[in-house]
């Protein structure tokens, strides 16, 4: 009775869209109520990230934050790998049940298992092994290393639970369940943050391991949550199974994951390495500005998690559409999707707009007025990061994953281009056969605000003009051509 009763609360948003004629109503219904359990489940991932960064911020000092930042980005490589297995896996999924060949759903999830166990063992060997070599590359802070080698030596550990849990979640998303990971992750992040609480600070009878703390807090929750997924596939009980017997490798299907996910892999790798020069740019202008950076990034994740919704929502609703053979109604969802997204997060990003000032307190930077324009900054490029997510789900529905990659090289290629005339004229960045690389105009953080809108509106543009063309129609039907070609 009482989710009922919820359930028709929320559902005068997307009926209140309807009224003033953005959206139909059935279709902006579907969106909604696929996408409010992926935005609990984003929700809460995002709550730990921010409460990671919280804790770190009042044991540690500012050198701690900026560790935490720099250290996980090499964890992102990892993970950014992980989601584009998953989303492989929640193209196929979708398409599959679309057109009812449950077997063929259940396989497609045993091989992102493999692929993820072959992944993710050797990235965990090199971290471990090479941690301080890695955090040196980004900072020349002697305590921003040490901090950012022990925790990244330590989160690694559990890159593969975390793997298997992302495409346990993902199979699921793809048959239309989105309330079971959402559980799943209600059950896991809690367990997550109290762990981090303890080892962080020392409660009770535990040691204070400050930000080492924090990442054995993470790893043990990955482990749990990876549990929890194997149980519920092997249980029966739910819409995808896993068998440990029988076929395990079918090489049409494992190629058709790696072709959807090897451009995903791409423009998160692109995103993530992009990542790693942009951190050295700000680290010239100083460990402050990585930290207001860091902390202003996490805060407005919140902002963005409506998207992480959406796009699962148009990823599962055009997939499905697409397996019916309803290509019409596909290209409907997906743009219907777009404008319930920019509804919602505009909203949303207006509210901690308004809350820069307080929320940059609450953290205890010694940076409120540099940490409060980042938020800021972050909340102008909401806009372009909700279409850029949305359509990137309803493109991955369709198993077309190249433009999004080609999207994220363009901005993050302009990020890097307009950042650079942030450091000190004169500063030499590089020398390339014995010419000095000076680029910098003395623009300092306005250099950096620029580049980052830039970066999130290309993405933006790009996903946009592809998802127009309609051209992604066509690589649906090829998939699904290959697919019945190797069943035959």
């Amino acid at each position: 009775m009482v989710r009922e009763r919820v359930r028709r609360l929320l559902l005068r948003f997307p009926d209140a869209l309807a009224r003033v004629g953005l959206v139909s109503r059935r279709r902006a219904r579907d969106t909604f109520e696929l996408a409010v359990p992926s935005m609990v489940s984003a929700g809460i991932w995002t709550v730990l990230r921010i409460t990671d960064f919280f804790m770190v911020s009042l044991a540690l000092p500012d050198a701690a934050v900026a560790a935490l930042e720099i250290s996980f980005q090499f964890y992102f490589v990892g993970f950014s790998l992980a989601i584009a297995v998953s989303s492989g896996t929640i193209s196929l999924v979708s398409r599959f049940k679309g057109a009812g060949d449950d077997d063929a759903a259940d396989l497609a999830v045993k091989q992102s298992v493999w692929f993820a166990v072959l992944i993710s063992v050797p990235l965990t060997a090199v971290s471990w092994l090479f941690a301080d070599e890695l955090m040196g590359l980004l900072s020349a802070d002697a305590a921003v290393v040490e901090f950012g080698a022990a925790y990244l030596q330590v989160v690694m550990l559990a890159l593969v639970f975390r793997f298997v849990s992302m495409i346990g979640s993902r199979g699921l998303q793809g048959c239309g369940d989105t309330v079971t990971p959402m559980y799943v992750n209600l059950v896991v992040i809690p367990i997550n943050i109290v762990l981090n609480a303890v080892l962080i600070f020392g409660l009770g009878p535990a040691p204070r391991l400050g930000i080492t703390g924090a990442a054995i807090g993470t790893a043990v929750a990955n482990v749990f949550g990876a549990t929890v997924f194997t149980a519920i596939y092997l249980s029966g009980r739910f819409p995808l199974r896993f068998r440990p017997g029988g076929t395990q490798v079918d090489l049409a299907m494992a190629g058709e994951i790696l072709r959807v996910g090897l451009p995903l892999a791409g423009r998160r790798l692109v995103a993530t390495l992009g990542r790693f020069p942009f951190l050295y740019l700000l680290g010239i202008l100083g460990t402050p500005v990585v930290a207001a950076f860091a902390i202003g990034r996490q805060i407005v994740q919140l902002a963005m998690i409506p998207g992480w919704g959406y796009a699962t929502s148009a990823s599962t609703l055009v997939g499905q559409r697409l397996g019916e053979g309803a290509e019409d109604e596909a290209t409907a969802y997906g743009w219907e999707t777009v404008t319930v997204a920019l509804a919602t997060q505009l909203l949303v990003g207006a509210a901690f707009a308004a809350l820069a000032y307080p929320i940059a307190r609450l953290f205890g930077t010694a940076s409120v007025d540099l940490t409060a324009a980042f938020i800021w900054v972050f909340v102008l490029g909401i806009a372009g990061t909700s279409v850029a997510q949305t359509l990137e789900g309803g493109l991955r529905g369709a198993g077309d994953t190249t433009w999004p990659l080609y999207g994220m090289a363009l901005g993050t290629a302009l990020r890097l281009g307009v950042a650079v005339l942030a450091v000190p004229a004169g500063l030499t960045l590089a020398t390339v056969g014995g010419v000095e690389f000076a680029p910098g105009l003395g623009l300092g953080v306005v250099a950096v605000f620029a580049a980052i809108l830039v970066d999130m509106y290309s993405r933006a543009a790009v996903n946009a003009v592809r998802f127009r063309s309609r051209r992604w129609q066509a690589v649906a039907r090829r998939s699904a051509d290959r697919q019945a070609a190797s069943e035959d």
